[in-house]
């Protein structure tokens, strides 16, 4: 499975989300399974990728040319796709993922993932979208959703294929489902609807 994660370039003030991070990349690579993110070495994206190359994993990077020309990729990836702007990046990291997560992150994280979960409840995208509520990060995010659904601009129906996971394990089980659902083909069927 081709795991598309959104994250900071910073890595913020706690060091506990840091080691998340590092778990799970380490996770995705003695899983078997690919890590897509956006390219950097700075911040919890460095520490993604990292964590998944040493844990025998492949890691995809698509990093935007104006940040390559400022050095920012991480070198080492198993491949590094290079793109003309950051719209073009978010494409790529869509078509190439089958399973979407966004750990904590800044204002860019919070609009990728916003995407995906726009595509998830106009039926444009059925794959899992995650947000991992790390001490409770997402928590207004998840009371605005239910909020969307109180007031009839949006339903539970539209927003079942989005889940918040308050653990690395709630991850891994959200991810195994999706996985299983898909019949476990090899690869993974792209669930993109046309």
């Amino acid at each position: 499975m081709n795991i598309t994660v959104y994250l900071g370039a910073c890595e913020g003030n706690d060091i506990s989300l840091k080691h998340a991070v590092r778990a799970f990349g380490t996770w995705i690579g003695t899983s078997g399974n690919t890590l897509i993110y956006g390219g950097s070495r700075t911040g919890l994206m460095g520490e993604i990728a990292e964590s998944t190359l040493q844990a025998g994993g492949k890691v995809i990077g698509v990093e935007p040319q104006f940040f390559v020309e400022r050095e920012f990729q991480y070198d080492g990836l198993t491949q590094l796709i290079v793109t003309a702007d950051m719209s073009q990046r978010k494409a790529k990291m869509i078509e190439l993922g089958d399973a979407f997560l966004a750990f904590p992150g800044g204002t860019g994280t919070l609009e990728e993932i916003s995407e995906i979960m726009s595509k998830v409840s106009l039926n444009q995208l059925s794959a899992p979208c995650i947000l991992y509520n790390w001490n409770g990060y997402y928590d207004s995010l998840k009371a605005l959703l239910r909020h969307m659904t109180e007031t009839g601009l949006s339903s539970e129906r539209r927003q079942k294929g989005i889940f918040f996971a308050e653990n690395l394990a709630e991850i891994q089980s959200i991810l195994t489902d999706a996985w299983q659902t898909a019949g476990a083909q090899e690869p993974m069927e792209k669930k993109v609807l046309q």
